[in-house]
């Protein structure tokens, strides 16, 4: 492709895009870092009732959620925020997030990444879930190469108390 070539075209109808599971959560692939130039990448992601996303950073890119269904709950640094459908939130990397389903009904969120690259530690993750019960030192060895950091801050049992959620 050259300087002068616009970027290709990427048509992903409605309900289309492969899938996985992280446990806790599910994961949907949208757009990857190939179809955008390796500026973004965009994934669903379904929450059961009562999943608890465990509290974590990153270190390489930002993250912007659009909740699409349902109610989420978002907790980034000291700042709390439960948003329904139509809500928006930024999740600035080097700062502990968690996020978890804040309603009594199924919820559901898009999830802009940028810089792209991390929708692959998504599919190494959704792929060893895939396996059975991951080992820890897999799923350690995964966040360590996409510069992810886990964390159990003071704040979260009152969360997991507060909204029933099902611990990390």
């Amino acid at each position: 492709m050259g300087a002068t070539d616009p970027p290709p075209l990427v048509v992903l109808p409605p309900g289309t895009g492969q899938t996985g599971d992280l446990g806790p959560i599910g994961v949907e692939f949208k757009l990857w870092g190939r179809d955008t130039g390796g500026v973004l990448s965009v994934v669903e992601h379904p929450f059961p009732v009562g999943a608890l996303v465990p509290p974590h950073l990153h270190t390489r890119e930002d993250e912007f959620s659009i909740v699409t269904q349902g109610v989420i709950g978002f907790r980034s640094g000291d700042r709390e925020a439960v948003l329904e459908s139509g809500g928006y939130i930024t999740k600035p990397r080097g700062e502990m997030h968690a996020m978890w389903n804040a309603g009594t009904e199924p919820a559901r969120m898009i999830e802009i990444i940028s810089p792209a690259g991390f929708e692959h530690c998504f599919l190494e993750m959704s792929e060893l879930v895939a396996t059975g019960a991951p080992d820890v030192t897999q799923l350690a060895a995964i966040a360590e190469r996409y510069g992810l950091q886990f964390g159990e801050p003071d704040w979260l049992p009152d969360v997991i108390a507060r909204f029933a959620l099902t611990p990390p």
